[in-house]
């Protein structure tokens, strides 16, 4: 067996240039919880709705939920409301936020006329896990947004509840994942609390999220070709069927966790970063599944014998190769939606049951493969292992 020495994970990861902010829970801080997750034409949760719409309108922050991840929501006109954002999640403040609107006419109000292409492509992905990049109108939105950028990112979500919050509260919603930052993305309203509870105005409890990893973000360019910032809910391939050509854009393949924290603003959320980690130390290793399993088996018996907690992150085809003190499946190679939808709660559950040393399989890079080995490699700080027999 041979290892990919440049790659070994030897260093304990690390979530560097958190925003100097007052991340401290407040003792005065009440979290009020909405339970929306009913029918949607109940008088109840309408009412529900209307009652976290006007904390948004009056400058606080709620959490809802969105077809991705849950997102952490303000007014992206009010700089104050911004501003709770970054210190509720201990977020760089280099580090845009997306804009979700509820409908296109929304647009006008903050962004300048865009390209055909970003027309055809919220005709096919809006609402859904697509975000574009925009000209953004002067003064038309806080600073903090764009984190001075002239670009701002936008998308539509397709949930029933995301919708109906962001038109009752009508104004541009910016809404990162509604974790602390670095932690993984919460799919769940109990994550939200686990990570927010005393430090936001309101959590939406919608249910679980359906897509589990977040939007793709795009740029559009004006011959007809698109470069992807962030892998996400759209793939490639869907995006091929709309522009002339799709590119991945260079600092994808960048090690993110040795990013220059001088260097400009990144124009997209995830490019600069460590994200989605866990709290033990997370390797990816990546070859056939026969010598992955040999190689963290034995890694993995090394750090029993340290008295470490262990945990596997493994797809379903392969679990039984694997001796941990817990095997977390990711579903079927076959069926990637299964990976991105249960990957962030994987991560978490190796949080709970205090497991410091964490292995994940690799997956091929096709489809959903490309935004799940992203969240992977963001969360292992871009340490992976290739072994060979």
């Amino acid at each position: 067996m041979r290892l990919d020495d440049n790659n070994m994970c030897n260093e304990k990861n690390s979530i560097e240039n958190i925003a100097d902010v007052n991340t401290e829970i407040r003792p005065d801080m009440v979290t009020h919880i909405w339970d929306v997750t009913g029918d949607m034409n109940k008088e109840e949760t309408m009412e529900h709705l209307k009652e976290a719409a006007a904390l948004l309108q009056d400058g606080s922050i709620v959490a809802f939920p969105t077809e991705t991840v849950y997102g952490l929501g303000a007014d992206a006109r009010n700089t104050a409301a911004v501003e709770s954002v970054f210190a509720a999640k201990g977020r760089p403040s280099d580090n845009p936020l997306i804009v979700h609107v509820a409908s296109r006419a929304q647009l006008d109000g903050f962004t300048e006329p865009v390209n055909e292409l970003s027309s055809r492509l919220m005709d096919t992905f809006w609402p859904g896990p697509l975000t574009l990049i925009l000209p953004l109108k002067q003064k038309s939105l806080s600073e903090k947004v764009s984190a001075g950028l002239d670009t701002v990112g936008v998308r539509m979500p397709d949930h029933p509840v995301a919708l109906e919050l962001i038109a009752a509260a009508d104004c541009p919603v910016a809404a990162p994942s509604a974790n602390r930052s670095g932690r993984p993305s919460p799919t769940t309203s109990s994550h939200v609390r686990e990570d927010l509870m005393g430090r936001i105005a309101g959590i939406v409890d919608g249910g679980p999220t359906g897509v589990g990893v977040e939007s793709t973000v795009v740029e559009a360019h004006d011959d007809g070709t698109v470069t992807i910032l962030r892998p996400g809910g759209i793939t490639a391939e869907q995006l091929a069927e709309v522009a002339a050509e799709v590119r991945l854009d260079p600092g994808l393949s960048v090690d993110s966790v040795k990013a220059d924290a001088s260097s400009p603003a990144p124009r997209s959320p995830g490019m600069k970063y460590t994200h989605y980690a866990p709290k033990g130390e997370l390797c990816v290793v990546q070859g056939a599944p026969d010598a992955v399993a040999a190689y963290v088996n034995g890694a993995l018996s090394a750090a029993a014998a340290r008295g470490e907690r262990t945990a596997v992150l493994a797809f379903s085809e392969h679990l039984h190769l694997y001796r941990a003190d817990a095997v977390y499946s990711l579903g079927s190679l076959e069926r990637l939606a299964e990976g991105a939808h249960r990957l962030y709660a994987a991560l978490r559950s190796c949080d709970e049951i205090g497991a410091s040393v964490l292995y994940a399989e690799a997956c091929p890079r096709d489809g959903l493969g490309d935004a799940i080995m992203n969240r992977l490699l963001k969360a292992a700080g871009h340490q992976i292992i290739h072994v060979t027999e």
